[in-house]
This record gives structure tokens, sequence and C-alpha cells, in this order.
């Protein structure tokens, strides 16, 4: 998202009063504070043989920029967190990795089992896989009608 260009000409296409929201949905994966989660990344780092270092908007840096932007566009932001664990099954995780990637970082249809083996041999040894979700919304209000006569 081009946020830097998105949010100035959103607030004149809104109705005063009228908002959006930027939407983080947790921490990635492959960057959670666990045993599992170190294990999965350099599985992944492996698999496509590159170091993985981007954080999808999760970082303190890209939170700030997500408050900013809006803010300096001429938004009331405020922000709203949502915090959760969850249990994962390996069924669970492979989805959620099929889901992250781009397109062209997915497994071919037919490297997809091979892919799956080794996530389940990569995290077989960890009985817990729980996962620590912190959704984060940015509420971004556009600026109110002046009040009447």
């Amino acid at each position: 998202m081009h946020y830097g260009e998105l949010f100035p000409k959103l607030v004149s296409l809104l109705r005063p009063g009228g908002g959006a929201a930027v939407i983080t949905n947790g921490t990635p994966l492959r960057l959670q504070d666990s045993t599992w989660s170190r294990a999965l990344h350099g599985l992944l780092e492996k698999w496509l043989g590159k170091k993985l270092t981007r954080t999808c908007g999760t970082d303190e840096a890209s939170q700030r920029r997500y408050r900013d932007t809006p803010t300096a566009a001429g938004f009331d932001v405020t922000e709203t967190r949502i915090e959760y664990t969850d249990e994962l099954d390996l069924q669970q995780l492979t989805g959620c990795l099929y889901s992250a990637p781009p397109v062209h970082q997915l497994p071919r249809p037919d490297q997809r089992p091979l892919f799956a083996e080794q996530v389940r041999r990569a995290l077989e040894p960890h009985v817990r896989l729980t996962e620590h979700v912190r959704v984060t919304m940015l509420l971004g209000r556009a600026g109110q009608e002046p009040p009447g006569p």
C-alpha cells in the first residue's frame, strides 16, 4: 500500500466524519517469540534461499508510519489493540504459510507435499504451537462538518 499517497487523496473523498482503518493482523508466524517459530523461520529461509527480514508492517517503525501518515493528511487517528493466544495445528500453520507470501514465493503445487513434510519435520519436536496475536487497528476519522448556524 502506498499510504503516503493514499491518505492525502482519501481525505478529500470522504464525507466529514467518515474514516479509514489500517489493520495489522499480528506478527508473522515466523517471527513469533518461540522455539517453533525460530525453527520455522530457518526452514523458510532455507526453502527460499534467502534471508527473511520483512516484518509485514508489525514492527514499531512501520506502526509509527501508519499512524503519522493519516495524521499528517488530516485524519484524527486512534489506536485499538486486541491480543490473544491461540493453538495451531500443523495443517492450520501450513495453510497460513500458503496464504501469507506473494504468489511467486509459494511452493509450486507439485512441491507442496514436500514443503508440508519439511514443515512437519521442522516443527515435530515442538509439542505446542502457541501463537500470540496482536491485532492493531488504526482508525482515522476525517474532519467533522462545521457546526450549523
